[in-house]
């Protein structure tokens, strides 16, 4: 029984087919880690980003409601003299 050539021509792509796959699924498998770990990265700047601005608009209006409790009493203090 003889192979023809094109047979093993054939049996030769399929068999080295399959051994390209192989490093392209492990690649892959690698890159979506890559990738897990830039979006989690970029979720945390985010948050931090979300907190520092919430920060900043609290204090702004925990300044305005002290300056109207200021001239409130102010007001008051007028009054009552």
């Amino acid at each position: 029984m003889t192979i023809k050539p094109s047979i093993a021509f054939l049996a030769v792509a399929l068999l080295g087919g399959t051994i390209m796959l192989a490093p392209t699924a492990k690649d892959d498998i690698k890159d979506a880690g890559k990738d897990i770990k830039q979006a989690g990265k970029e979720t945390g700047h985010a948050a931090k980003q979300t907190g520092s601005a919430t920060k900043k608009t609290v204090k702004k209006g925990v300044n305005k409601t002290a300056e109207k409790v200021v001239d409130g009493a102010r007001a008051v203090e007028r009054k009552t003299n």
